[in-house]
């Protein structure tokens, strides 16, 4: 069974930067495609980013692209969401989410097809 742990996430100032991790236990970390996802309170489940199963795909949601970028370290069966120029927008509760299918595919299937979730990290970012 797959176990995801999130943290690093906090009370930033607008324009901060956060670097969330999600670590991997249970299986073969390299079998797996990673997300992030994201839900503020009132609103649905929102992808965030992906990385296919050997780091070589990466995926974006057009509302964070080119302030996040995810990484993948298989040594340390941790996936990376580096978050740089916050906005207010971005607060949310952050998850973690695995599976054994193609990154692109986290991207683009509705949450509650990924198998796997984390219990998630709160990120809150003030004006």
């Amino acid at each position: 069974q797959v176990h995801l742990v999130e943290s690093g996430g906090g009370l930033v100032q607008a324009g901060g930067s956060l670097r969330l991790s999600c670590v991997f236990s249970g299986r073969t970390f390299s079998d797996y495609a990673v997300g992030w996802f994201r839900q503020a309170p009132g609103k649905d489940r929102e992808f965030v980013a992906a990385i296919n199963w050997s780091g070589e795909s990466t995926y974006y949601a057009d509302s964070v692209k080119g302030r996040c970028t995810i990484s993948r370290d298989d040594a340390l069966n941790t996936v990376y969401l580096q978050m740089n120029s916050l906005k207010p927008a971005d607060t949310a509760a952050y998850y973690c989410a695995a599976d054994q299918i193609e990154g692109y595919a986290v991207a683009t299937l509705p949450p509650i097809s990924i198998a796997s979730w984390g219990r998630g990290t709160q990120v809150t970012v003030s004006t």
